[in-house]
């Protein structure tokens, strides 16, 4: 069980399975020392803010198997890079965060007030 943080002081809640999401592939949004990204914001994708990461260069819609990745929907749950979830708040849309799921390192790059508006609930730390 990891000890990591979220953004409200409570334990590292799970961020999606279906694809499963995180710099390490658990599930989590747990970070490292080698996830130069920062995927730390978990996020619930919308079909604007796939059409924005895409025509920013990052086309995170199209499968890649050779990867095993297989694309995002709007509604799928991801651990979204902290700085491109703030470019896309900075260009009015930022997809809603799971804060429970959102890890402390985050806030290093990101403000938890910007991320509390952007909130699908308001998980209370545990």
């Amino acid at each position: 069980m990891s000890n990591d943080r979220n953004v409200l002081g409570g334990r590292l809640q799970t961020c999606g399975t279906k694809p499963v999401t995180g710099f390490f592939r658990t599930g989590c949004c747990e970070t490292g020392p080698e996830d130069h990204g920062s995927h730390t914001v978990c996020v619930e994708m919308t079909a604007e803010f796939l059409s924005f990461s895409k025509a920013a260069g990052n086309d995170l819609s199209t499968p890649m198997p050779a990867y095993g990745f297989p694309g995002l929907r709007p509604g799928d749950r991801w651990c979204l890079c902290a700085a491109r979830w703030q470019e896309a708040f900075d260009e009015g849309c930022a997809p809603s965060v799971i804060l429970g799921a959102t890890h402390e390192a985050a806030l290093e790059i990101v403000s938890l007030d910007d991320l509390r508006r952007h909130a699908l609930e308001m998980a209370l730390p545990d």
